[in-house]
């Protein structure tokens, strides 16, 4: 009976994934923003995605309607 718990345990916790604590997103850059491509686009401000080990920056762009 022991056995089978301690079996299960470590199969339970080999499982397990611990992720390291992410550093704090940089600040956001700043952008120049260029001029609409047409009417109707509007602006998507740039900002920071988490790639697996490191903040990525995501360039700002214009977006249509």
């Amino acid at each position: 009976m022991l056995l089978a718990a301690l079996l299960t345990g470590t199969a339970l916790l080999s499982a397990c994934v611990v992720e390291p604590a992410r550093p704090p997103e940089p600040p956001p850059r700043v952008e120049v923003v260029p001029p609409a491509p047409a009417p109707g686009y509007h602006w998507v401000k740039g900002h920071y995605r988490w790639e697996g080990n490191h903040w990525a920056w995501v360039p700002g762009h214009w977006a249509g309607w």
